[in-house]
């Protein structure tokens, strides 16, 4: 494992394509950030908020017409806007689960946010992704958890796809970015 002057790491073998980091997603210059969002795409707080704030109106327009057509993004699904005054080209918006208790299959739910936000990546041509700990924040889903069904999904899906060059996983505390750098190691 090495570190570059970000203090992030990079690993060896499958892991080489992920990158956790400790930033502000919404001022990585990447292909496409992920919203951890709600379900009317109307912009909220924590990162949905931090995202609709910086990307400026074409984001909430975008989402409107998404509403317009669709009706509300269900948990576990992802939809796709420009990324507005942002610096990334898109933005995936995903609605994770409340927690729960665990009663809700909100692991499973969970995890479809990350499967269906990097299937959206490889149809649209992104090779470079950025997820935040979706659900971590006000929806009280317990970040050590939450941060394992990340890992897990991602990888799995990487396995499978070579189509995206790298995932970054993007801690905006200490607490989020130790969780994550203890699950993927070299």
């Amino acid at each position: 494992m090495s570190s570059d002057t970000s203090g992030a790491f990079y690993f060896c073998g499958m892991n080489e394509r992920i990158k956790i980091i400790k930033e502000n997603i919404v001022q990585l210059k990447v292909d496409a950030i992920v919203n951890a969002a709600n379900s009317s795409l109307m912009g909220g707080g924590g990162v949905d908020g931090a995202i609709h704030r910086a990307g400026g109106p074409a984001i909430l327009e975008e989402c409107k017409k998404i509403i317009a057509r669709q009706g509300s993004c269900k948990i576990g699904e992802a939809v796709i806007t420009s990324g507005g005054n942002l610096p990334s080209k898109f933005v995936i918006h995903t609605v994770g689960p409340v927690w729960n208790g665990g009663k809700n299959n909100e692991a499973k739910k969970l995890s479809s946010c990350y499967r269906n936000s990097l299937k959206l990546a490889v149809d649209n041509g992104i090779k470079t992704i950025a997820f935040p700990n979706i659900s971590a924040g006000i929806y009280a889903y317990p970040k050590k958890e939450a941060s394992e069904i990340a890992a897990n999904a991602v990888l799995e899906f990487l396995k499978q796809n070579d189509s995206i060059d790298r995932v970054y996983f993007v801690c905006f505390d200490e607490e989020n970015y130790q969780f994550y750098k203890s699950l993927i190691k070299d």
